[in-house]
């Protein structure tokens, strides 16, 4: 017998019941989701010279499954998996935060191409060659 096992169900039952409680509460756990995931990542890179390499190395680590790619006047930042792809479809304040904090911890603007969460292949997400870098 297969056990099917439904975390992602029960996620996105438990952020619906919250939201309908509190029509602010998935942005505030989206932006607390981020901030861990920053104070993780800086905490990580504190002695990394390549923020752009070591964000893609943090993120494999957490289970994304990232690449780099030098494209044009920047890079190209690719997740090819995301462990929270299920939920963030419905709650796209998640990828909105995750978003924000790449572009704050890298100094620069980044910019969302696609999303697994969207129903893209892989997370893409362009980073523009910092006047440092």
């Amino acid at each position: 017998m297969l056990f099917r096992s439904t975390y992602d169900d029960l996620a996105i039952s438990a952020l619906r019941f919250m939201t309908a409680k509190n029509p602010n509460f998935i942005k505030e756990f989206a932006q607390n989701r981020a901030d861990e995931l920053e104070r993780k990542f800086v905490k990580s890179s504190v002695k990394s010279k390549d923020k752009v390499k070591a964000l893609a190395d943090f993120l494999t680590t957490e289970g994304y499954s990232s690449t780099i790619h030098k494209v044009g006047v920047g890079h190209e930042m690719c997740q090819h998996h995301c462990p929270i792809a299920h939920v963030a479809a419905e709650f796209p304040d998640l990828c909105e935060a995750e978003t924000a904090v790449f572009s704050k911890t890298l100094g620069t603007h980044v910019q969302r191409l696609a999303t697994i969460a969207h129903g893209d292949g892989v997370c893409t997400t362009f980073i523009p060659k910092t006047q440092k870098g």
